[in-house]
């Protein structure tokens, strides 16, 4: 174990934890929401330092990140544990485990994540995924400090539920993120994830305003969050405040973990991808096969710039500076 970040000592071996909105009261021997911090005699630690419960190469493309290096491969390290808890989750069986109760961890260091990520082929850097990479926040920050070092790209794939110091502190070691916008309803969030909206808000608002590159993930589930008054408020809030330029995926839902409804209608996600096209320049259906609405499309002349299929990326139209070859405009893409 570790000593954690961002915690303050309260009264009688109490601590508060301060890297997420739950900001926790922990007496000795109780765990936080995450399930994988620990007050031990009035002091706060992580139980997932030094050790991964998953590690493997994906594309780029997996996070999902389609503007970032297309086509390259990242080296994708998972813990367990998650600050929220969605009905609906995809990876519950590590994202709502405790650290304590599971056995299929894998010992390793930063170091050694390092080495391995610069000898895998076609490779940029290392991906903090799978569950909620803020809940093992410490190991994640002294691993990217390293990674940026050796020349390497750090991506976050996150449900942006962090508090605002932890997320400035990481921010300048971070180069792309995706986070997952999962509703624009409080009342959402509330039922189904047990958080709430507006800290994830605020986390959009401070990464767009970074250096950092922000890509976007609403998984669309049929009678929950695709009523379309509520998604239009969104996909303007995002154009509003974070950039009509930043990349929206909307995916496919199939009955996950506690939720048991049908799978989102395909006819359901055109009519959403066509409405957010009226609004953000860059739009994508994911968990389904449809090369025409996976493919991106010059903002100025609409000329096709990257084709896909499911994860096979054929750069067409673009130029290393991520310009149009055709009319030279800028696609917001790192190439």
């Amino acid at each position: 174990m570790q000593e954690a970040s961002f915690y303050s000592k309260t009264t009688n071996c109490q601590v508060q934890c301060e890297l997420c909105p739950w900001n926790c009261i922990l007496s000795d021997g109780q765990t936080g929401n995450c399930k994988v911090r620990s007050n031990q005699n009035g002091v706060l630690l992580t139980e997932i330092y030094n050790k991964v419960a998953a590690l493997g190469s994906d594309p780029i493309e997996k996070k999902p990140l389609y503007h970032f290096y297309p086509g390259k491969n990242i080296l994708s390290v998972g813990e367990v544990g998650c600050n929220l808890h969605c009905s609906f989750c995809q990876n519950h069986r590590i994202s709502q485990c405790r650290a304590s109760e599971f056995s299929g961890f894998h010992n390793i260091s930063a170091k050694k994540i390092v080495t391995e990520a610069l000898k895998t082929w076609n490779n940029i850097g290392i991906a903090y995924t799978y569950n909620e990479p803020f809940t093992f926040y410490e190991f994640l920050l002294d691993t990217a400090e390293l990674v940026q070092s050796k020349g390497l790209k750090n991506v976050v794939v996150s449900n942006g539920y962090i508090n605002e110091k932890p997320l400035q502190k990481v921010l300048p070691f971070i180069d792309a993120f995706n986070i997952d916008l999962k509703a624009f309803s409080n009342d959402f969030y509330k039922k189904h994830t047990k958080g709430e909206l507006q800290p994830v808000l605020n986390s959009l608002k401070e990464i767009a305003e970074s250096p950092a590159h922000l890509e976007i993930t609403t998984l669309i589930i049929p009678g929950l969050n695709d009523d379309i008054s509520e998604f239009k408020n969104m996909v303007n809030w995002i154009a509003s405040e974070l950039g009509e330029s930043v990349p929206l995926h909307l995916s496919r839902y199939y009955p996950q973990y506690k939720l048991s409804a049908p799978a989102t209608p395909i006819e359901t996600l055109i009519e959403l991808y066509d409405l957010a096209k009226q609004h953000l320049q860059h739009v994508y259906l994911g968990n389904v096969s449809d090369t025409e609405r996976s493919a991106t499309y010059c903002p100025n002349c609409n000329t096709e710039l990257i084709a896909r299929n499911h994860y096979k990326t054929e750069i067409t139209k673009i130029d290393t500076c991520g310009k149009c070859q055709k009319c030279g405009s800028t696609a917001s893409i790192i190439i």
